[in-house]
């Protein structure tokens, strides 16, 4: 009886195995329906996280415009100015701007070819425009100059500088004496400002703007805060305090073009434009606020 059974058992255990690998061709049909479900849907999971990971890859490796790195393309520019060579400035291979005066010009040929010896420079940076202004001050050496830049970056990338716009003023600008303005800039205090003292970036637009207004709105003069111990310097012309002998209106053509540089840390806005309102001239005007009260005013304007 034992070996009748043996058998018996192994023809079941054949049977199953027959079972499994041959199912119905409707189950056969469901089976490969199924399978094909599946792994659509893990092909649309892993495509989704592949996607993702690429995009936070993407985002941690974006460029960030940094205070840093604008004031290094700012260092890199008046390392440039003084050697007069711009070898070691990265331009934006596409569509680099160089303007001169309100024109745009030749960078081989124009001031920056110059070499130059600086006696005094400072800068500010903008991290929301990704632009930096810088001042330059020759007094000593073979051409005096007065000059304001604005240096200017594509997107956030502060790796390569896509504008560079300056306002050169030498002898014949209006009031000028590179001597005489370097003695009194140099008295000044453009230290970082403590959080207290430091008012919002709109705030310094208005300024800035209500300043250059002062020519064309008889209202504009009184719309600024000024302080009581505020210096003007205009080329080489000191006026202590700010608020004397104010224009109020008179012409009808505002001033211009106006591009600008606000750093808040700093209490500065700087307006590159074209004084049109006394002429076609290059101008630059920078105004410092402390605590609410305008500081220091700074022009450079070029006669043509």
């Amino acid at each position: 009886m034992a070996a009748e059974r043996g058998p018996s058992i192994v023809i079941q255990v054949k049977t199953r195995t027959h079972i499994l690998r041959s199912p119905p061709p409707q189950i056969v049909s469901f089976q490969q329906s199924s399978s094909k479900l599946i792994m659509a849907r893990l092909y649309t999971k892993l495509a989704s996280a592949a996607v993702m990971a690429w995009t936070m890859g993407f985002t941690m490796v974006a460029a960030e415009c940094t205070r840093e790195g604008l004031l290094a393309a700012a260092n890199s520019y008046i390392v440039a100015q003084t050697s007069g060579s711009t070898d070691g400035l990265t331009l934006a291979a596409t569509n680099f701007t160089y303007q001169e005066n309100n024109k745009p010009s030749d960078i081989k040929t124009g001031v920056l070819s110059q070499p130059m010896k600086i006696d005094l420079n400072r800068s500010t940076a903008d991290t929301t425009a990704c632009a930096s202004y810088t001042m330059l001050i020759s007094a000593s050496g073979s051409k005096p100059y007065v000059i304001s830049t604005q240096i200017r970056h594509e997107g956030d990338d502060t790796s390569s500088i896509a504008m560079i716009d300056t306002i050169a003023a030498t002898t014949g600008a209006l009031f000028f004496n590179a001597q005489q303005t370097l003695g009194y800039i140099q008295k000044e205090n453009w230290g970082t400002l403590e959080e207290g003292q430091r008012v919002s970036r709109d705030e310094l637009k208005r300024v800035g703007d209500a300043y250059l207004d002062m020519w064309t709105d008889a209202t504009a003069a009184d719309s600024i805060p000024w302080g009581t111990d505020c210096e003007r310097v205009e080329g080489s012309m000191l006026t202590r305090p700010c608020g004397a002998t104010l224009p109020r209106g008179g012409s009808r053509k505002p001033n211009g073009n106006r591009r600008y540089v606000i750093d808040e840390t700093m209490g500065s806005v700087d307006v590159l434009c074209s004084f049109d309102s006394l002429g076609d001239m290059p101008d630059s005007h920078e105004v410092r606020v402390e605590a609410g009260k305008v500081k220091y005013v700074h022009t450079v304007t070029v006669l043509q």
